[in-house]
This record gives structure tokens, sequence and C-alpha cells, in this order.
């Protein structure tokens, strides 16, 4: 992935206000459940926003310590186990990878459109979910989170 892309890019990184009211938007959320976002939460949700593109886990380790010390795997794991499971970070299996969530909503369903040339990814509607949904419950299953993912190429890339 990414090799092959040799043209510019329009997206970048989000500025540091918008990460700042995204990181306050979600401590707003955990509060109102009744939860904490702790130091350690909050720095692995402060590196994938600032990324603006998923992130693999390792990576959130080696970047976790703002003195340039790496973090001990548990706490980034779990860190992203508990943001993963309030949505405010999605984990796209296919890549090993996650990314904070951009819908703002607090239950839904994720659905990712991955470029394989450039790796961009953008999180989009997951209107597809709702069949899901309803075949589960006609088959007395119940979902607990859904992500789906397609790989393509995006418009700059095609």
């Amino acid at each position: 992935m990414g090799d092959s892309c040799h043209h510019a890019h329009q997206e970048g990184p989000p500025d540091a206000a918008t990460v700042g009211r995204a990181l306050t938007d979600a401590d707003r959320r955990l509060s109102a459940q009744g939860e904490r976002m702790t130091a350690a939460r909050t720095r692995v949700l402060e590196l994938l926003l600032s990324a603006g593109e998923p992130v693999k886990a390792y990576d959130l380790i080696a970047r976790f310590g703002t003195d340039g010390a790496p973090a001990k795997p548990p706490t980034v794991y779990r860190s992203l186990e508990f943001l993963e499971r309030q949505g405010l970070v999605h984990r796209i299996a296919s890549i090993s990878a996650y990314v904070a969530c951009t819908s703002g909503a607090d239950d839904h369903a994720a659905a990712f459109l991955i470029c394989d040339c450039c790796g961009a990814t953008q999180e989009v509607s997951a209107t597809l979910a709702e069949g899901l949904d309803a075949a589960a419950t006609s088959a007395g299953y119940v979902i607990e989170r859904t992500t789906i993912e397609a790989h393509g190429r995006c418009s700059a890339c095609a």
C-alpha cells in the first residue's frame, strides 16, 4: 500500500484545535455515561485523532510517551479496547489498524472505504448494516458491533 501511489492527496491530518474539540467531546460523552477518560485513554485517542488515518497498535505504543519513551503494550491495548467499546475508535481488521471514529454517533455500524493504493481510509454511512441487523434479529442473534470494510481505489488513485 502506498508504494505505487505517486500523486498528491489533498487531505492531511486535522489541526490541533479540531483534535482538542474532539477530545473534549469524547470526555463529555464518557462523563455523561458515567465513564472516565483516563490519561492513557486520552493519549491514545489524541494520537489517533492527530494521525487522521488508521494507525497500527505498535505505532501507538512507540508514539505514546510525550518524552519519547514508548508505552507498555497493555496500557495501549486496554485503552484501545475501552475506546472501541465506547464507539470512539474502530478497528479495521483487514489492515490491523485503529482509527478514531468520525461519525460522532454513539451507537452505529462502522463502514470504511480503504484505498489499496495510497491507504486513505474514509468512514461512511453504513446503511447496509440495517439489513444485517434485521437478518440477525430474525435469526435470534444480537449484534454487538458491526464493521464493514470495502477495499478499492480512492478518487485520487482511480
